[in-house]
């Protein structure tokens, strides 16, 4: 592989731990703060119990030691630490390997191309690396471009799935042309084979299109993407597009792409009737279990659970309510971040 032989990392590779911040008062989240911490009670509920360790970023340790009491606590890390929201899947560290030895990308992040205050936010990685939770020797500051980890998208084999809304947005990185950007990820990730998703848009949705609300690579060859019956949601036109432009993409080799359609979730709406970026395309996915967001919809719910497993047959599915997420625009992959083994300080979850 070229490009000093870099491997942007899967998802579902080996992991060490899935970084999560907890909400805290006086954020963005302060007006629904109690149902959204017993939201991501259930999340770290749910990982914990399926032996997945959770490295959780605090404002206050008194206040998560209590939200989290009953949960399994040797899976657990707590750490005191600054930042503006709780996607970490988005300022988070990528991995990749380079010479098989594991690299902490620290891409620049900027609030989804200024939209919000990123400032704590944009240190977090320098903050995991000075308190030795990232080995520093890992790391590797690449804070000049701006990446987040929700708008990419890797089978681990050198393609990468992104979309052109997102990436070419001139608020992220100056409006640089898809060539431009094109040889930046190939340079830095490692990336061979790079497929640029020119349609999909959720309502609601303020990240101008992560790949991570709409299709997601999967081992095998195989995408599994939100598609829309429905002729007369606002999404139908958008989502055929993007469909059509996935029977189109072809695998490295030439093939063309397993596709398995997830549905869409009925309209979610806010209290002033604004609807919210409901996704099932925005699940977790761990070594032996998939997290899978639940949007209070029992037949669809469901009927996500089933479809995801034509992907991953040997995967568990276990699905958490994620309708407080929606409030903020989000769901359960955005709140996580994988950490993969071998640039995460091995001693961290050894308890005396």
């Amino acid at each position: 592989m070229s490009h000093h032989k870099i491997r942007l990392v899967a998802e579902w590779e080996h992991q060490e731990c899935i970084l999560m911040a907890l909400p805290f008062s006086g954020s963005d989240w302060d007006y629904i703060l109690t149902e959204v911490l017993e939201c991501y009670h259930s999340i770290i509920s749910a990982l914990t119990a399926a032996d997945v360790k959770v490295l959780l970023l605090c404002r206050c340790r008194k206040e998560a030691e209590e939200l989290l009491s009953d949960v399994r606590l040797e899976n657990l890390v707590i750490v005191e630490c600054e930042y503006n929201d709780t996607w970490t899947r988005d300022y988070g560290p990528i991995a990749v390997e380079r010479m098989e030895r594991k690299r902490s990308l620290d891409f620049g992040f900027n609030g989804w191309g200024l939209k919000f205050a990123a400032d704590k936010d944009n240190l977090v990685n320098l903050q995991l690396r000075d308190k030795y939770i990232i080995e520093p020797d890992c790391y590797r500051n690449e804070r000049d471009f701006i990446l987040e980890g929700g708008s990419i998208e890797t089978d681990g084999r050198g393609t990468l799935l992104t979309t052109t809304r997102c990436l070419c947005s001139p608020n992220r990185n100056g409006g640089k042309s898809k060539d431009e950007l094109a040889e930046i990820l190939r340079e830095r990730l490692g990336v061979e084979h790079i497929l640029w998703l020119d349609y999909g848009a959720l309502a609601g949705d303020d990240t101008d299109s992560h790949i991570d609300t709409l299709a997601r690579m999967a081992p095998e060859d195989t995408i599994l993407y939100t598609g829309c019956r429905d002729i007369d949601d606002e999404h139908f036109e958008e989502l055929l597009k993007m469909r059509a432009q996935l029977m189109l993409f072809r695998t490295m080799s030439g093939e063309p792409y397993n596709l398995v359609e997830l549905p869409m979730p009925d309209a979610v709406f806010d209290e002033d009737g604004h609807r919210l970026p409901a996704t099932y395309a925005n699940y977790l996915v761990t070594e032996r279990v998939i997290f899978m967001p639940g949007y209070g919809q029992p037949a669809k719910d469901v009927l996500a659970c089933q479809t995801v497993r034509i992907a991953y047959p040997g995967h568990e599915v276990v699905q958490v309510n994620c309708i407080p997420l929606l409030k903020q625009h989000g769901s359960l992959h955005c709140a996580t971040m994988q950490l993969h083994e071998g640039w995460v300080n091995g001693t961290l979850f050894l308890k005396s």
